[in-house]
């Protein structure tokens, strides 16, 4: 079963490497929707296999012979090295995307001029910044 383990958690790190050697290339990569999914089902079976490991055989790690404990151990390392040089390449995207979803609403309300004036009770003149729909594609 620990074998089970090993080649999942294999798996996952070929995904997350190749994943994020297509965000490093800076290509327009329309298929990392597909490497998120696959990215998703793999932690998902991690997860349960290891779940089910610890029910049915709760000393399953120390049964384990010392080569196998070695790939154990090696898959594991790869694992967490992959995922962390994921993670923040990720953090990364996600900023910048961020930013430039911020910097697009700001010039759209420039150019639009979708502020209102108010006045309020004591006489003072309000402004007030009104959001403006942003359209990817043809959809909000």
């Amino acid at each position: 079963m620990a074998s089970d383990v090993i080649e999942i958690m294999t798996s996952l790190s070929a995904v997350m490497r190749e994943e994020t050697a297509r965000l490093n290339a800076h290509e327009r990569a329309l298929d990392l929707a597909e490497l998120a999914n696959a990215k998703a089902r793999l932690v998902g079976a991690l997860e349960e296999r290891l779940a089910r490991l610890g029910r049915q055989e709760p000393s399953w790690s120390a049964q384990m012979d010392d080569a196998l404990r070695e790939r154990f151990a090696d898959a594991l390392g790869e694992l967490r090295a992959a995922s962390l040089v994921n993670a923040a390449l990720l953090e990364r995207q996600i900023e910048l995307s961020a930013d430039m979803m911020s910097a697009i609403s700001a010039e759209a309300k420039r150019l639009t001029g979708n502020r209102t004036y108010a006045y309020g009770a004591s006489g003072n003149l309000a402004r007030t910044d009104l959001t403006t729909p942003i359209s990817l594609n043809g959809e909000f």
